[in-house]
């Protein structure tokens, strides 16, 4: 860890292991981070922020932290470090004593503990002030599918804190701690659902010829759509389509009159995720009109989350601070992209950026009821963002 403030993160650590796991007990799903967005502003007005906002896209809260030499006065001058608050709605099964006291929810990502991060770096530089210009810190709720980061873009995010450039990261299980990595260019994928709802004529089990069985034509829809990556789309272009739930009838003896199927499909380029599209409705359709049943592809309920690109410059700038941190050898720069998906996309898209990947050690992986996040990775956590902060501002 870089010997500045090497001693000053350490002797934080005890109570950002109180503050990360005071998160996972109260988790909070979607926009509904009310306990947390509270918490989190009131400690930031204890660190002594220059101005604390809350209720940004709902429940997000955006604070600004000074330099020396005072507020800068425009974007050149102004970086945003961001951290999202939400939770998941899992059943949590790690058996520690800090699990959720919410029945039904967890923090099996790890935004407790990006919190935790962010709020450990924002009192060290809140203490310390030795930097020039602005630092807007982000918490943003809503990550898990909702789309927060675009919520609080709509809702004025970069017009009332223009800023130069965006930061953001996640822990990654299996990424020993104290290592970071880093993606060149695309680094996770876009997201998009499936909802279809195949609609037959019900009738009895043992009487299939008076009936139009919808169960059959969605069998096949499910078969079907898995060409549309082996067959259609280009061998190197990277695409996962996945059905993931399916929902029809109640009895054994009944044929039911409607089939309903979930699912998602991840892609690393928009051109690749509108062929998937229209694929999706050609196949739906033949395979409906072949079995006599009438078929629905209903448009995503929420807004697709396009890839997460990092940008040169920005990528740059994180890896120096990575490397300060914790040496060359243990920063992994130019992995393989990742096809989970990221909302920070957003943000992508509007500010050059990069968002990089902490080590999480040996743990369950993300989106699992045994999921924790790592204690031990919090002092490197807060020193990456500490020696980003100074570097991103300085960058002209």
């Amino acid at each position: 860890m870089h010997a500045p403030f090497k001693n000053s993160i350490a002797a934080l650590v005890p109570e950002l292991t109180e503050w990360r796991r005071d998160f996972h007990r109260h988790p909070e799903l979607l926009y509904a981070c009310h306990r947390t967005a509270k918490v989190v502003a009131q400690r930031l007005r204890e660190f002594g922020f220059d101005e604390v906002h809350e209720g940004i896209g709902q429940t997000g809260v955006v604070g600004l932290l000074h330099g020396a030499k005072g507020a800068a006065m425009n974007a050149a001058g102004r970086v945003l470090l961001r951290a999202d608050m939400d939770a998941l709605p899992i059943v949590e099964a790690t058996g520690t004593e800090h699990g959720s006291q919410t029945p039904g929810l967890m923090h099996a990502c790890g935004h407790d503990g990006h919190t935790t991060l962010l709020l450990g770096a924002a009192k060290h530089l809140a203490q310390a002030r030795d930097f020039d210009g602005t630092l807007v810190f982000c918490f943003q709720p809503a990550e898990e599918g909702g789309a927060g980061a675009q919520a609080m873009i709509e809702d004025g995010l970069f017009e009332r804190f223009p800023v130069k450039g965006v930061y953001g990261l996640h822990n990654w299980p299996g990424l020993p701690v104290g290592q970071f990595a880093v993606a060149r260019g695309p680094a996770m994928a876009s997201a998009d659902r499936l909802e279809i709802v195949v609609k037959g004529k019900g009738g009895h089990g043992a009487m299939p010829h008076l009936a139009r069985d919808p169960i059959v034509a969605a069998a096949e829809i499910v078969l079907s759509l898995q060409t549309i990556v082996s067959r259609v789309i280009d061998p190197l272009e990277p695409a996962v389509l996945s059905i993931t739930a399916i929902h029809a009838g109640d009895a054994f003896n009944v044929i039911p009159e409607t089939v309903e199927m979930r699912g998602t499909f991840r892609t690393l380029s928009d051109a690749t995720a509108e062929l998937i599209k229209t694929e999706v409705r050609r196949i739906c359709e033949g395979v409906a009109a072949a079995h006599g049943v009438k078929v629905e592809v209903k448009p995503s309920p929420t807004k697709p989350y396009p890839t997460t690109v990092n940008h040169p410059r920005e990528t740059d700038i994180a890896v120096a601070a990575m490397r300060t941190v914790v040496g060359a050898e243990n920063v992994h720069d130019g992995i393989k992209p990742v096809m989970g998906a990221e909302d920070f996309a957003f943000m992508l898209n509007r500010v050059p950026g990069a968002y990089i990947f902490l080590g999480n050690g040996d743990s369950a992986p993300v989106h699992h009821p045994a999921y924790d996040f790592n204690d031990e990775a919090l002092p490197y956590g807060v020193a990456y963002w500490s020696e980003l902060a100074r570097r991103a501002l300085e960058a002209p």
